[in-house]
């Protein structure tokens, strides 16, 4: 692992920011200070006019593999991932065969260790019939387990109520889930269905997967945390009512029940669906312009502490669609740092707060080991981005595998110049060095 010093750019960390130099040996941070200069390092970045971030942790993506390859795999989606300055990602299991058995879950960790430019850890999927399974996970090696209170893409619906009594009251770990009441969506789609067909236009997307079943099963969720004491963390807020579940009066560490947002339902609202169709077809849906608006104070506020994205590639022919067949979810990861750089520039977000949500926060609230932070001892895991830099997305530019972004045509005001992950420059101006791969993540449990 070569040596790297980083001078003259500016940290954002902690809530500050400082012109400091790093010093990084053997894949940690050995040395912060005013002045480097005079130390000695295989590789010297000039950072001046740069902000040095944390690596952003992304906790909820969806990679693919194996199974569904097709759409994507670890090996392109952890390179975008870095590209856009994700040092870290925690991905789900529905994929095929879903990772519902410690046996199945190593298989993917086995082909991380293979393959991901990024630092990993994987889920670990409930079912209706596998809570005994989810009793033999070790917490110190795995990120969590995914309980799936709505149907999504894959077929893993946790409905059971005995089921899910269970599982809150015997896993000893952090349980995310993803909350739309069912039978709620699909009374929904038979109304619709009746006066459509099959070819209900998309606009009616957030209607159908409606506010009203998402905040159903969200409270339902919080309601079983606190009866049983039970650590829960609720993916993909995606409307306002859903918001007011969640408490901002306790530090982080603190919290056993917590909130994500994801990137496109910060950025999209359902005015977008004329434009996108469904490109920007997501479960749980892009809702109004106000769900967006509240979720985004939530987010300032502390009600919601983490953002992610939701990373859910499939290709193009299968989005192209109609409404029933085409699957929900979008490529996000190579910009989502990007994008929140943008609500920056347009003062809606400090700098500070989108590293305590991107990067510091997911790192507390797993009780991921030495990450998230920039720290003497801990892992460098660091992005430097140059906010003056534009970036525009286009096709050519797209290292996911199934080579389209919902964000094609925008111009992003930054860029992001170097991203370095367990101590290895992974990515620097446009290219990448494969020779390391990422590190499976642990956890202080």
């Amino acid at each position: 692992m070569k040596s790297i010093l980083i001078l003259n750019g500016t940290l954002v960390n902690e809530g500050k920011q400082e012109q400091k130099d790093l010093l990084i040996k053997d894949g940690f941070i050995y040395k912060i200070d005013q002045d480097l200069s005079s130390q000695k390092a295989e590789i010297t970045i000039d950072a001046a006019g740069k902000m040095i971030l944390p690596g952003v942790i992304d906790d909820q993506v969806h990679f693919r593999e194996p199974g569904l390859t097709h759409k994507a795999n670890i090996y392109t989606e952890a390179k975008a991932a870095v590209a856009g300055g994700v040092t870290t990602f925690m991905e789900m299991p529905n994929t095929v065969p879903n990772a519902v058995t410690v046996d199945l879950l190593e298989d993917k960790y086995k082909i991380a260790s293979k393959s991901s430019l990024a630092n990993y850890s994987f889920y670990m999927g409930a079912t209706n019939d596998n809570a005994e399974e989810l009793l033999k996970i070790d917490p110190q090696h795995v990120c969590g387990v995914k309980v799936f209170m709505g149907s999504s893409t894959g077929n893993m619906l946790v409905d059971d109520e005995k089921v899910l009594e269970k599982i809150f009251s015997s896993v000893d770990m952090l349980i995310a889930t993803h909350c739309e009441k069912d039978p709620m969506i699909k009374e929904n789609a038979e109304a619709y269905r009746k006066q459509y067909g099959e070819d209900i236009p998309i606009k009616y997307h957030p209607l159908i997967r409606s506010a009203e079943a998402c905040y159903a099963s969200s409270s339902q969720a919080v309601a079983l945390a606190k009866k049983h004491g039970a650590r829960l963390h609720i993916l993909h807020i995606s409307t306002a009512k859903e918001t007011a579940l969640f408490d901002n009066t306790l530090p982080l560490e603190q919290k056993k029940i917590t909130a994500e947002a994801c990137v496109h339902h910060l950025w999209f609202s359902d005015a977008d669906y004329d434009e996108k169709g469904t490109l920007i077809k997501w479960n749980p849906a892009v809702k109004t312009a106000a769900d967006r608006e509240e979720i985004f104070q939530a987010v300032l506020d502390g009600r919601i502490d983490v953002i992610a994205t939701d990373h859910a590639p499939h290709t193009l022919e299968e989005k192209q669609n109609n409404y029933f067949k085409a699957p929900s979810g979008g490529p996000l990861i190579q910009h989502s740092l990007l994008a929140m750089l943008d609500f920056y520039h347009q003062g809606k977000i400090s700098l500070e707060m989108i590293v305590e949500k991107m990067c510091h926060n997911p790192a507390r609230l797993f009780q991921i080991d030495h990450r998230g932070f920039l720290r003497e001892g801990y892992w460098a895991d660091l992005a430097l981005v140059d906010l003056q830099k534009p970036t525009e997305v286009t096709r050519e530019s797209l290292h996911y595998k199934c080579g389209w972004s919902p964000f094609e045509g925008h111009t992003f005001q930054s860029r992001i110049s170097q991203v370095i992950v367990s101590g290895h420059l992974a990515y620097s101006s446009g290219r990448f060095d494969e020779q390391v791969q990422g590190k499976r993540l642990q956890f202080k449990r």
